[in-house]
């Protein structure tokens, strides 16, 4: 279990998981920039530049970890990706992938006091841009979550303050580590491509998968507050790049701009219209049913199979995991005829019950998969937090 996983076991899983931070789909498209940048200059300042972008991202990873640690300290169970549960915060990274979008496509023409979000992932000089664009792949990887990770931060999580800050600590460098090597590898460089009227054209494409990010968080926005408030934020997001391009150096242009922000920030802020709970936003299949304690606890006595999927509409591993495996007709199929109960506990928004139960299996986040199988007594088997067809039918055939 997660209390005996090991200090040294978890350090090298946390490192293996912020490695494989880089290539998820929240964060590949801004360090790929970062990545492109290394073909301009000089190897003194991107071996710089990329040293002191590691420091951003471990000093954000041990900023969430305080953070996690201070909530924890209140009784309040809670794990990664926790911030994605609050739907101001939701709008508010909706607003900035928005933001890096527009700045890319080069729509947006920002004066020299502000800084330009996208341009710093590229060409922006100098230590802070650095140090951002580490802050800034740390905040987006938040709905991701790699293989190795769970073990790793679960274990860290129970353990005294030090070991968490240092495991979160570890997690930060192996996502840096990739940029960190790259830029100290000469052959590593030449094997990128040579700069040219081509970078203009990548960075315009790699604009479109954060919009597309926007429009899956504002969903996410919209199933935790209900859609007034998702329709409420996407007019904040128009007017929000209405101000961004209206700014200039000009006062009558500022003040407009200070006008149409202030309205942007306004409309983000969540009404709370929805009305129903995190479990009451699925639609539930055939052989699916809600998460309830009780209910787990009454199949479990009486020595009855069932699977249970934590997951949340921001969890994007949880949602690849769906598409690709859990929802395919063919393992909808086998649960139902193994007579196997799918309960999805839905921890979109906060909940206790759900908190307790991801940490009584040694995680702290998600997706968590548990198969308890048949027989009084039983030990439940954790799945793996990436998915095969194979290996879910083999959990199902070992249940019955």
């Amino acid at each position: 279990g997660a209390y005996d996983f090991g200090l040294i076991a978890a350090l090298v899983f946390a490192l293996l998981g912020g490695a494989i931070l880089n290539i998820m789909p929240c964060v590949f498209p801004i360090l790929s920039l970062k990545a492109l940048s290394f073909t301009r200059g000089d190897a003194q300042s991107h071996q710089r530049s990329s040293l002191v972008y590691a420091a951003g991202v471990v000093v954000s990873f041990v900023g969430i970890a305080s953070v996690l640690i201070a909530i924890q300290q209140t009784g309040k169970l809670i794990g990664w990706g926790f911030q994605l549960q609050n739907t101001g915060f939701v709008i508010g990274l909706a607003y900035l992938f928005t933001l890096m979008g527009l700045s890319l496509n080069g729509l947006l023409h920002f004066g020299t006091s502000m800084m330009n979000v996208g341009q710093s992932l590229t060409e922006k000089d100098g230590d802070a841009g650095s140090f951002f664009t580490g802050v800034l792949a740390v905040v987006v990887a938040s709905p991701c979550t790699a293989p190795f990770m769970g073990s790793a931060l679960g274990y860290a999580l129970t353990q005294p303050i030090y070991i968490t800050l240092l495991v979160f600590a570890s997690l930060g460098l192996g996502m840096a580590l990739p940029m960190v090597i790259l830029s100290y590898s000469n052959a590593a460089v030449r094997v990128l491509p040579k700069p040219g009227p081509w970078m203009d054209t990548a960075k315009n494409v790699l604009a479109f998968p954060l919009y597309l990010t926007s429009v899956w968080l504002l969903w996410v926005a919209g199933n935790q507050s209900g859609v007034n408030t998702m329709a409420l934020a996407l007019s904040g997001l128009v007017l929000l790049a209405m101000a961004a391009y209206l700014y200039g150096e000009s006062s009558l242009r500022k003040a407009l701009s200070a006008l149409l922000l202030i309205a942007a920030v306004v409309l983000a802020i969540p009404r709370g219209d929805s009305g129903q709970n995190a479990s009451g936003s699925r639609t539930l299949a055939d052989g699916q049913i809600a998460w309830s304690a009780s209910t787990l606890d009454s199949y479990r006595e009486a020595g009855k199979p069932i699977f249970v999927d934590v997951t949340a509409d921001w969890c994007i591993t949880c949602l690849a995991n769906e598409a690709a495996v859990l929802f395919t007709p063919e393992v909808e199929g086998a649960f139902l005829t193994a007579d196997i109960p799918y309960m999805i506990a839905d921890w979109t928004d906060y909940d206790a019950d759900i908190g307790e139960f991801v940490k009584s299996h040694g995680r702290s986040g998600i997706p968590l998969y548990v198969m308890y199988p048949s027989g009084v007594g039983s030990q439940p088997v954790i799945l793996p937090q990436l998915l095969t067809r194979e290996i879910v039918l083999s959990a199902i055939e070992n249940a019955r």
